[in-house]
């Protein structure tokens, strides 16, 4: 029996990954993630071009230094290896002079370019998180003036740690080994702090924040996915065909597709947080409509067929003349008749009165929660059933998510409300 158990529990974490995966992917469509991911590299690109002229500032200004002082020639190379100033130039993405006149880059059109970042970024996020609050006017006109101060400290401590290490290389204070094992730390610490980048991110832009456990998990796996596509890029793309088409241009084309395909990755691990919170409601409403017969595709039935999973969290068994709803009471669930048969009963003029039967299928006790009134009839098995007992909050959430569930949900309620009538009255 245990081992049939676990077998179940195996099939419904799959089952649970693909519907995962499967509503992220139908969202990220849906959604046209792949637009706001083009606008995203644009400002991207308008605010990372200042940067990198600011970063070849600080390497003159530390070529200058190192003249006369060994601390300087260390930060120097640490900052050619950590942001590969050489590749950037060969790219044509920075001039290749020893002088550029500073007033090349304006702090004006840096703001501007970080702020368009920070709204399509934003823009994104309402889209993936729908949520119909505002966000506060102070926060969004300042959070553009603190990335760059926090982008100049990650790029000074990545820079400062990368010099420390090269210093004691250089002194030999540390043998070979030693020295691979600091390099992998700092590596990790990179890492790590673009995984928290990312948590941050997804974690306090949406204005609904999601759960703390699931953002961390999924900002690992774009992290991992991100440096995957780092390393991977080059043997894909190469830049010489770019800039053979489009002569010194192609390395700035070469850095677009890039920065592209990591915003659309990055989205992507974002609707995927999304759809992690929701998969319940996802799944829910495929069986609904699945069952109905209308608003599923062939795909849809394939990947949501199982209920399984639902009903070994939502599912619950009733004997034959059990009562599942019974006439007055306060409670606001909902259900959804899975396998088998119920009737209905009023009580009117002190008798009970059989009002319909329900088949597999239907959704019934919603109109508690949705008209906030005591049940209006009592509810038993006529056979064995099966049934999905929904928490109120998720009949809400479900008729959020769901427009042709929602007009299926008031429509039904409609029809029984009518039916209540004709009963009352004959």
């Amino acid at each position: 029996m245990s081992v049939i158990r676990l077998q179940e529990n195996q099939q419904n974490s799959l089952d649970w990954l693909l519907q995962t995966a499967y509503t992220a992917w139908r969202l990220f469509i849906k959604n046209e993630l792949l637009n706001h991911a083009a606008a995203t590299t644009f400002y991207f690109l308008l605010s990372a071009a200042p940067l990198v002229l600011l970063l070849t500032y600080g390497a003159q200004y530390l070529a200058q230094l190192a003249e006369t002082s060994n601390l300087a020639s260390m930060l120097l190379a640490a900052l050619y290896d950590q942001f590969q100033l050489e590749q950037l130039a060969s790219l044509g993405l920075i001039p290749q002079q020893t002088a550029i006149a500073a007033g090349g880059v304006g702090l004006l059109t840096l703001l501007l370019s970080s702020r368009g970042l920070v709204n399509a970024l934003q823009s994104a996020f309402r889209v993936i998180f729908p949520d119909d609050a505002k966000r506060n006017f102070v926060f969004k006109w300042v959070l553009p003036l603190i990335i760059i101060p926090v982008a100049f400290a990650l790029v000074s401590l990545t820079v400062a740690t990368q010099a420390v290490i090269n210093f004691l290389a250089n002194v030999e204070m540390l043998g070979a080994g030693r020295i691979y094992l600091f390099n992998g730390l700092n590596l990790l610490a990179r890492i790590g702090l673009v995984w928290g980048l990312l948590y941050v991110v997804l974690r306090q832009m949406p204005l609904q924040h999601p759960p703390r456990w699931p953002t961390f998990v999924v900002s690992g796996l774009a992290t991992l996915t991100l440096s995957l596509l780092y390393l991977g890029f080059g043997h894909f793309f190469h830049i010489e065909k770019y800039q053979a088409v489009y002569g010194a241009l192609g390395g700035v084309v070469f850095v677009l597709i890039g920065a592209f395909l990591a915003c659309m990755t990055f989205y992507f691990w974002a609707q995927f947080l999304y759809a992690l919170t929701k998969v319940d409601v996802a799944a829910l409403e495929k069986l609904f409509l699945i069952g109905e017969g209308t608003g599923a595709s062939k795909l849809d039935g394939i990947v949501f067929g199982r209920a399984n999973r639902l009903l070994a969290k939502y599912g619950r068994t009733f004997a034959v003349g059990e009562t599942l709803i019974r006439e007055g009471d306060t409670s606001r669930e909902a259900f959804f008749l899975y396998a088998g048969k119920v009737s209905l009963f009023k009580e009117i003029n002190g008798q009970e009165r059989h009002l319909a039967e329900l088949g597999e299928g239907e959704l019934f006790g919603e109109m508690a929660y949705l008209l906030g009134e005591h049940r209006t009839a009592t509810v038993r098995a006529q056979t064995e059933v099966t049934a999905l007992v929904l928490p109120p909050e998720m009949l809400e959430e479900l008729m959020r998510y769901s427009a042709p569930l929602a007009r299926r949900i008031v429509g039904s309620l409609a029809g029984r409300l009518m039916r209540m009538n004709k009963v009352a009255q004959g």
